[in-house]
């Protein structure tokens, strides 16, 4: 979780929103990355998605059942879509999302009885730091 906030720091350093993601397996890092949707000019681009889509890349499979997913901020219906979709065994996340978060604020796609796959997980681990980052990355950008 520590690398994901640097993932994070990354970002906000690059002027992206500050989310970074980690994908793990065997406490092995597969893939990193962080938000690029501003670099990108893509919206589809968020930290989760991005190191989803490098991790199936690298495999050659779609399925990555045997990952974590390490992530700074609570993922949205995007990004908790893809964990389901690509069959993501663990995520493991920092702050909460209380105005976008789908997997625990607004609700709780991963866990979905309704779909064929259930993703364990792990909430508020750095939650503090990254919740400050965001703050703090927001903040500047108004000017306060």
């Amino acid at each position: 979780m520590a690398r994901a906030l640097e993932m994070a720091e990354l970002a906000a350093s690059r002027g992206e929103v500050p989310v970074g993601a980690v994908l793990a397996k065997d406490d092995d890092i597969f893939a990193e990355g962080h938000n690029l949707t501003v670099t990108s000019s893509d919206p589809t681009a968020h930290a989760e998605v991005v190191v989803i889509r490098e991790a199936a890349r690298k495999l050659g499979d779609w399925r990555l059942t045997d990952f974590t997913l390490y992530v700074t901020l609570e993922p949205c219906t995007m990004c908790a879509g893809a964990l389901v979709l690509s069959r993501i065994r663990r995520l493991v996340f920092g702050a909460l999302d209380p105005k976008a978060g789908m997997v625990g604020s607004l609700g709780n796609l991963i866990q979905d009885d309704r779909l064929n796959h259930w993703v364990e997980m792990t909430p508020g681990v750095l939650a503090d730091a990254s919740r400050t980052l965001l703050q703090d990355f927001f903040r500047a950008r108004r000017g306060n």
